[in-house]
């Protein structure tokens, strides 16, 4: 059986609440609420709920918080075989709520567990594809050795997913970051991103675009901008679907549905290997970003990242 492994990540977004009928504290600061997260996480539980035998690879705290991501994870299907546990507390990330849904997000990350990722050696041949992305392709030491480990995968013939979900405030040298991602393009075959991770990415002397990627072999780079929907680029097509109108609660997590989406119907359909990937048509493109989309739709349409069982979705 394929397995698809998850490198990354695992945290608590701490989440600012909207005023409601109480109001805020005397001090004027609104209530916070603690809620699972992390780019990685999330994609790893969007997975397991969709029905894809996956894996979480990270290293994850002793703490309260530690042991209630690996509950979680379980209880979504998600395996723990990689999970390695550390002293070391947990990070958070402080997520502030626009009136739109939109995120705003700072980070408690020093010294915190998912740094001290350590390599797990060689991997059962049943792994068939594996993600990287957000925090722990910055933050070192665990940062090169998720790169290592990526490299790696390729090397061994297996899918490399890869999205860098950009978060500016920890990334201490931009164009530094930059040119790290160019040199990751040679050993990756899916990139999938946000509008706003394509434009900061495209920054600077050191930035590049999709057409860039797509030269240096990458098979297609898939561009989330919120309510005007995906886009797939692939050296020989570009398709884009609009996002399904659905009323917005937060936008947390959003972006790792469409990942999660997008790996479980490619898998799912057995396109996830690196021919085919490159062989796909524009047909299978617009049925596996109308999956992602659907997928993100219900996950938008509820508080925290809370992304659908395979069951509260149409047939993919």
């Amino acid at each position: 059986m394929r397995e698809i492994v998850v490198c990354g990540e695992a945290l608590v977004d701490v989440v600012q609440q909207r005023h409601d009928a109480r109001g805020s504290a005397p001090d004027g600061l609104a209530p916070l609420q603690p809620a699972l997260g992390g780019g990685p996480f999330n994609v790893a539980i969007t997975l397991g709920r969709l029905g894809s035998a996956v894996s979480l690879l990270s290293a994850v705290s002793t703490d309260t918080y530690g042991d209630a991501i690996v509950d979680a994870l379980r209880s979504a299907g998600v395996g723990t075989t990689w999970v390695q546990r550390r002293a070391q507390p947990t990070s958070l990330a402080v997520a502030t709520i626009a009136d739109d849904g939109s995120a705003r997000y700072s980070f408690y990350v020093e010294g915190t567990a998912d740094r001290a990722v350590a390599d797990p050696g060689d991997l059962p041949p049943t792994v068939s594809a594996m993600t990287f992305g957000t925090l722990s392709l910055v933050l070192e030491p665990g940062a090169s050795v998720y790169e290592n480990l990526m490299r790696r995968a390729r090397a061994e013939g297996r899918v490399v997913v890869l999205d860098p979900n950009i978060r500016p405030a920890v990334i201490d040298d931009p164009d530094d970051y930059r040119r790290r991602f160019r040199g990751w393009m040679t050993d990756v075959d899916l990139v999938k991103l946000s509008d706003e991770d394509a434009s900061w990415l495209a920054d600077g002397p050191a930035g590049s675009t999709a057409e860039d990627w797509l030269a240096d072999g990458v098979a297609a780079v898939v561009t989330t901008a919120g309510s005007s929907g995906i886009t797939v680029r692939t050296t020989a097509d570009e398709v884009s679907i609009p996002a399904p109108a659905v009323d917005v609660v937060d936008t947390i997590g959003a972006g790792d549905s469409v990942l999660g989406g997008l790996v479980h119907h490619l898998d799912r359909h057995g396109w996830l290997t690196p021919a085919a990937l490159r062989s796909l048509d524009v047909d299978g493109w617009r049925k596996t970003a109308q999956f992602a989309a659907q997928v993100a739709a219900v996950t938008v349409s509820r508080p925290g990242a809370d992304p659908p069982w395979a069951g509260e979705l149409r047939s993919d």
